[in-house]
């Protein structure tokens, strides 16, 4: 039900910076266009939010959740991926760490949670390891790089996939340890890895910062380990044995 309380439907317009209509206010606002008005104009502010907060997450293309098959993973703890969805970890800050092999839906699942944090209203930004890192190790400056730390630390969440496909130089530790050290307690950090924390040295071979880097981000942290075959080889093969299938029974006929 709509209000048309003059003094509720002010503060919606001055909240909307909707100036033409709040300097005629005193001749319009009882008018009972005015609330109609102000809906359309919260909606139309929602809907381009939302296209905005998209835009910026670069989250891609993703399979719902819906049409994951937990059946698949030898070991996966759904109710843990189900209370990640609720967003609850945002509130305090803390993050999330899918572990597992190659294939498994890790960058799925964290693209499920980024998905809906944006719709929910949170900032978000959604990128690989190797963009994240090589971008920053990119920059010249002193100021560009602080700039853009800034920029991958601002989001309310932040998700780092495919962490231990590639193997970095200390500098790209270092890089990570500091963005991780300025969103720690402070923002959420959602990481997929294929690598087992032990194993993290593997990653950034000879650098000082990895037990630091690690500690910071398991300090507070929800850890889903998931194990099992790659569910695209999986697929890939089903594929071929269908048009197996089919090139043997056009054959067959007369």
């Amino acid at each position: 039900m709509q209000t048309t309380d003059p003094t509720l439907l002010k503060r919606r317009a001055q909240a909307l910076q909707l100036h033409g209509l709040l300097s005629n206010w005193s001749s319009c606002s009882t008018e009972p266009w005015v609330a109609t008005l102000l809906d359309w104009e919260e909606q139309e502010n929602a809907r381009r939010s939302m296209e905005r907060r998209l835009h910026s997450a670069h989250i891609g293309r993703f399979k719902p959740l819906t049409d994951y098959d937990w059946r698949w993973p030898e070991q996966i703890d759904q109710g843990a991926v189900s209370e990640l969805m609720t967003l609850q970890f945002l509130q305090s800050a803390s993050n999330a760490i899918l572990v597992g092999p190659s294939g498994v839906g890790k960058t799925t699942i964290a693209q499920n949670i980024a998905h809906q944090a944006v719709l929910q209203g949170h900032t978000v930004m959604f990128t690989t390891a190797g963009k994240l890192l090589g971008e920053l190790a990119s920059l010249d400056s002193d100021s560009a790089l602080r700039t853009r730390l800034r920029h991958y630390a601002r989001p309310s969440l932040l998700a780092i996939d495919e962490v231990g496909y590639l193997s970095y130089s200390s500098r790209y530790a270092d890089l990570l340890f500091e963005l991780i050290s300025r969103r720690h307690e402070q923002k959420s950090t959602l990481i997929t890895t294929n690598k087992s924390f032990a194993e993290w040295n593997e990653v950034f071979p000879n650098a000082a910062c990895v037990v630091a880097l690690v500690d910071r981000l398991v300090h507070h942290a929800e850890i889903i380990g998931i194990k099992g075959q790659s569910y695209r080889q999986k697929e890939a093969q089903e594929q071929a044995k269908a048009r197996a299938g089919k090139r043997k029974t056009s054959k067959g006929k007369p």
